[in-house]
């Protein structure tokens, strides 16, 4: 079987898991590949995104590693054995890697948390408001550079949008909102948005203002998606070499408190309501 050249961080997840499986167990990749009966290149293989797994071989990889967590030996199985191709192979060649990752890992997720404390979150974005980041963040890109990622950021919103949308909620910092990436009018349209959306009751709005004392997090900006099982969670952070996808197990639980430490200094979703409706006012 042909190797892989670009693994999808969602492949990579499966090989990452299955190496922690076996160092948990303690065995070195040589003596699980005797256990399977094929060569230490292939655990190697495998361990590293290169090469896909059968549910016979993963299955008895878990088991040989004395894994007894069915629901995430279900949930890896479903990882490793699934063929979706979804839209977001249409920009394939014509975006990085990591803008294709997100949308599969989203596509997949059983809910989303974010932090945003500069830009509103993207699945809220307008189509101008995505625009006018994208061409200022990217001066020398032409317009069709622009066109991909506007587009793509615009049918990323499908997994809140659609008929069986998933769990969103988001603490957006009171700068984000007032900051005008897109002019006065696409900020009050942008706000409008926020609000209509805060109204679904799959989606849940919390503004951190100004106000808040003893407010450190600027640079908690995070989207959280949640795996099959709490093990297969996955943060996405932009750095400044580009996105990272995190998922080690201390990784997470950094996380997960820092998002409910941000939350927890947050307004209730009433009164962020009552917040945005007061800033699309003053506009």
């Amino acid at each position: 079987m042909a190797l892989r050249r670009e693994p999808t961080a969602r492949q990579l997840r499966v090989a990452t898991e299955l190496r922690r499986l076996r160092d948990a167990a303690g065995l070195a990749a040589r003596e699980a590949a005797a256990l399977l009966g094929v060569s230490p290149v292939q655990i190697s293989h495998i361990e590293s995104g290169l090469a896909g797994v059968s549910e016979e071989r993963l299955r008895r990889l878990a088991a040989n590693y004395a894994c007894t967590d069915v629901a995430l030996i279900e949930a890896l199985v479903g990882m490793a054995t699934e063929r979706t191709r979804g839209w977001w192979e249409a920009y394939r060649g014509h975006l990085p890697a990591t803008y294709l990752d997100l949308a599969e890992l989203e596509h997949h997720a059983g809910f989303r948390r974010d932090v945003a404390v500069m830009h509103v979150p993207g699945l809220f974005q307008t189509e101008d408001y995505a625009r006018a980041l994208f061409a200022y963040m990217n001066p020398e890109f032409p317009d069709v550079e622009v066109d991909h990622r506007v587009g793509h950021r615009m049918r990323r919103k499908v997994i809140i949008e659609e008929p069986d949308p998933i769990p969103y909620e988001t603490v957006i910092h009171e700068a984000a909102l007032r900051i005008r990436v897109a002019g006065r009018a696409a900020t009050r349209d942008q706000l409008s948005r926020i609000l209509e959306m805060s109204e679904a009751d799959h989606v849940t709005v919390r503004v951190v203002p100004f106000a808040l004392d003893d407010f450190a997090g600027a640079g908690s900006t995070m989207v959280h998606l949640g795996g099959q099982v709490p093990r297969l969670d996955t943060v996405v952070r932009d750095a400044p070499h580009g996105t990272a996808f995190l998922d080690g197990e201390a990784q997470l639980e950094h996380f997960r408190a820092l998002f409910l430490r941000v939350k927890q200094g947050s307004l209730a979703p009433e009164p962020s309501r009552d917040l945005i409706h007061q800033l699309a006012k003053e506009l």
